[in-house]
């Protein structure tokens, strides 16, 4: 079993949260919480099975349509979700994202819209907007400590004829909400009732904690839909590359292998991602489960120490993922001059919250992925950096 308190040394091993947070905050010398990777190394029951890989010698063309990989995701399913996957449906990409685009290009025509509900992951807008697509936002409402869709209003947007396509984060990021089955059942009857197809990214699928359960779109899904996900955030193994999911429509998962293999040359998957996917899904699971113990237990750090310091923001630990979405709009604060404090006198890298969307200012995106001692290290300058700019904004 990992010791997740052990800090390691992540500098020089071209990381990007470690090695290029110059590239987003303008300068190298900052304690990064910022994109949702890990300071953790992954499962022992993966490097074993990559060490062993290596080890053969022979890293030739692979392919991932075999019995080894598809059953391992049927398994996981199986035992994670009591959920009985169709290995038919399933297909192989490089990254989440790479193949939501690709759904959208084949779902769509430019000048199209696409829903999302905002806040959202910033690659979202990238995908929609890179793609000539426009976005259709949908803001969630905060009532209490839980985040809601208004149905009425989702509504309105799958109606237009211009919309095509419902990208759904679930769960979501960056509020970590879960959503529960009458919401994605609500859903997936609007969008059949307006002849919508639905993308759902899953990636943080495995990082629910208490009472909430993940509950995958496949399990609500009526007309064309696709699900994509992968081991990677669950693991933390992003840098293999390598992502899966489900497409429901035979016809849209042929067109999906003649984009993938001949209008993109991608034929062959990294076979160390597929290597550590079977291990994960075969093997990982207790780790697993100790991983998501040790989040719960930082993000209730996090919640402890912040409403100490600052009672009025009544801070609670969200559903899902390791990103602690933190609404600092109580304390009136400006959240571009707390940014400058941050960077230039606090020394940290954390998340602005207008990164997703203007639904997200005056939020913080922290990344507790990381053990203890850093995410106390981040929060004695995060701590330090709000009472700075409370106190100049009283004066």
């Amino acid at each position: 079993m990992s010791d997740f308190d052990r800090v390691i040394d992540r500098h020089g091993s071209w990381c990007t949260q470690w090695d290029f947070v110059a590239d987003r905050f303008g300068r190298d010398d900052l304690l990064p919480f910022t994109i949702s990777d890990m300071d953790f190394a992954t499962a022992p029951c993966i490097t074993a099975e990559l060490h062993k890989r290596v080890a053969h010698g022979v890293l030739g063309y692979s392919r991932w349509q075999h019995d080894d990989f598809l059953s391992s995701i049927t398994h996981w399913y199986q035992k994670r979700f009591e959920v009985t996957a169709r290995p038919e449906q399933i297909v192989y990409g490089p990254s989440v994202i790479y193949m939501v685009a690709q759904m959208i290009r084949h779902w769509s025509q430019p000048g199209d819209g696409v829903v999302i509900h905002t806040p959202a992951y910033d690659a979202f807008y990238k995908a929609i907007e890179g793609n000539l697509r426009n976005v259709l936002a949908l803001p969630l409402r905060r009532v209490n400590a839980e985040w809601q869709c208004d149905m009425a209003e989702l509504e309105t947007l799958l109606a237009r004829d211009d919309c095509k396509v419902l990208l759904l984060c679930s769960p979501h990021n960056p509020t970590g909400k879960v959503w529960r089955r009458q919401e994605l059942e609500q859903m997936s009857a609007l969008c059949q009732r307006h002849n919508v197809r639905v993308i759902s990214d899953e990636i943080h699928m495995d990082m629910v904690t208490g009472e909430a359960k993940h509950l995958p779109w496949s399990e609500v899904a009526s007309g064309r839909w696709a699900l994509f996900t992968s081991a990677s955030k669950s693991f933390n193994i992003p840098a293999l590359t390598g992502a899966y999911g489900f497409i429901s429509d035979e016809q849209d998962r042929a067109a999906w292998f003649q984009a993938l293999k001949n209008a993109d040359g991608l034929s062959s998957p990294a076979v160390l991602a597929v290597a550590a996917h079977i291990a994960a899904y075969r093997h990982g699971s207790h780790w697993l489960d100790a991983l998501r113990d040790y989040l719960r237990d930082n993000l209730q750090h996090v919640a402890r120490r912040l409403n100490e310091a600052f009672p009025e923001l009544n801070w609670q630990p969200p559903q899902a993922t390791y990103l602690a979405w933190i609404d600092l709009n109580p304390l009136a604060i400006d959240e571009h001059q707390l940014q400058k404090e941050l960077i230039e006198q606090q020394k940290v890298a954390i998340m602005p919250g207008y990164t997703y969307g203007p639904e997200g200012q005056g939020y913080l995106r922290l990344n507790v992925g990381c053990p203890r001692s850093k995410v106390d290290d981040g929060l004695d300058r995060l701590i330090a950096g709000i009472a700075r700019c409370h106190s100049a904004r009283l004066k």
